[in-house]
């Protein structure tokens, strides 16, 4: 498996400061192994969104939608992220616009 993601963590927050794998529940250190285990796990929790959906109704509740998605395998599941990150050379959604986005979203 490929894995294109690259880490913008100095203080290695989120990310082990050998491997540049991010820290999971399974101590894995494999870039591939993790993805596999990542897939598998989000793949088990989407299913159970389909019998059992969460209502996107502010801002609390996309955090409750990622740690429904990720628990299984990151501690920080469910909390804000503290570090940039991209894919590709492509960064997510920047930190900086955190405040005003979530600010949106409950303006709704």
């Amino acid at each position: 498996m490929k894995n294109d993601y690259s880490y913008l963590d100095p203080d290695y927050i989120y990310t082990d400061a050998k491997t540049g794998v991010l820290h999971n529940l399974g101590s894995i250190t494999d870039r591939d192994a993790l993805t596999f285990a990542e897939t598998a796990a989000t793949t088990r929790r989407t299913n159970e969104l389909r019998l059992n959906p969460i209502k996107i109704s502010d801002s609390s509740t996309l955090f409750t939608l990622h740690n429904h998605l990720f628990q299984d395998i990151y501690s920080w599941a469910g909390k804000r992220r503290t570090v940039e990150i991209s894919k590709s050379g492509k960064q997510f959604f920047p930190l900086s616009h955190f405040d005003n986005a979530l600010s949106y979203i409950d303006s709704l």
